[in-house]
């Protein structure tokens, strides 16, 4: 048998690159009509397909969701036992059917006219039953799908999802739908964490806030620094303003500069003018301030005019909560 693995696996990207391609072609007033119609939508938008059709279906749904518009998949099967109950009477329909003549969805029709739902027909035949029955019609046609025989779903499944994602990204834009607005869908995601994530959130307070006053010794110093395990402690004034910190590395420092390191105060061993940041700043911003200074903490203030600090910040509290 004369075959190469790789030019077949370059022939079927080139065709379903191509057929992308083709459909980009297509755009014109009836994709406007669609949007428009999705952007007027009061109620969600519900995707229905069978076969691989519904499973394409099932990813724009996702997609939709994702990007600002309330979206879900119903089973066109499934629905006919019952669970059309979930189609309310301000939702959008998007039917996907590259003939255009899918029996469980043409079923559907008469149900989806009694209640007045707007459909939106995705087909690759342009004579279909249901591309006629559609408030507005995308073409979906390919010229050839990837499978050899022409038989497997590829290049049309394909195109379909492409068309989908065209459909949820012009919406989306034309919502004014912001990166916050995603953030907010993807709370768990690395995006989510570091646009709502803030510092007051993740910060150390109370006794797990490690600080010592000016006239401390050198040995609760160290036994602050050690039994806190943040490697940094602040030091205060008398009016419990932060006026210093003393680190590991201030610590060392100390060793090489003084012969009786213990019987020194924090104020003569600490550092002036530590890195803060604001309780209701973005954690990011935190991670940010961290690269600016190579340093792994920062103390926390109310407000810029406070300075009586209420929590310190670490590096690793950012890590383990996946903002960096």
């Amino acid at each position: 048998m004369d075959f190469n693995i790789i030019d077949e696996a370059k022939r079927v990207l080139r065709i379903e690159a191509q057929s992308i391609l083709d459909l980009a072609e297509k755009i014109d007033h009836h994709f406007t009509q669609a949007v428009e119609v999705l952007y007027r939508c009061k109620g969600r938008v519900v995707l229905m397909g069978m076969g691989k059709s519904g499973l394409v279906g099932r990813k724009i749904a996702a997609t939709f969701a994702s990007t600002g518009t309330p979206a879900f998949f119903l089973h066109p099967a499934e629905g006919l036992n019952g669970d059309y109950g979930m189609l309310a009477k301000e939702d959008v329909v998007i039917a996907i059917s590259n003939s255009g003549e899918t029996r469980e969805l043409l079923e559907v029709l008469p149900l989806i006219k009694r209640y007045g739902n707007r459909l939106i027909a995705l087909t690759g035949n342009a004579r279909s039953t249901l591309a006629r029955a559609g408030d507005c019609s995308l073409d979906i046609r390919v010229k050839e799908e990837a499978c050899p025989l022409g038989l497997a779903p590829t290049a049309s499944t394909t195109a379909t999802l492409a068309m989908g994602d065209a459909l949820a990204v012009s919406l989306m834009v034309m919502r004014g739908f912001k990166k916050e607005d995603f953030a907010i869908l993807h709370p768990g995601g690395a995006l989510g964490k570091r646009l709502l994530l803030r510092v007051e959130e993740l910060m150390h307070t109370g006794d797990a806030f490690p600080r010592v006053s000016e006239k401390a010794l050198m040995k609760e110093v160290i036994y602050e620094i050690t039994s806190k395990r943040l490697g940094v402690t602040g030091v205060c004034n008398e009016e419990g303003h932060l006026a210093g910190v003393v680190t590991d590395g201030d610590l060392r420092r100390a060793l090489e500069k003084y012969t009786d390191l213990l019987q020194r105060s924090a104020s003569e061993v600490m550092t002036k003018n530590p890195k803060w940041i604001e309780k209701d700043a973005l954690a990011a911003k935190a991670v940010q301030k961290m690269e600016e200074y190579s340093i792994t903490s920062l103390f926390v203030f109310n407000s810029e005019s406070d300075r009586i600090p209420v929590g310190i910040i670490h590096l690793h509290d950012l890590l383990k909560a996946g903002v960096v």
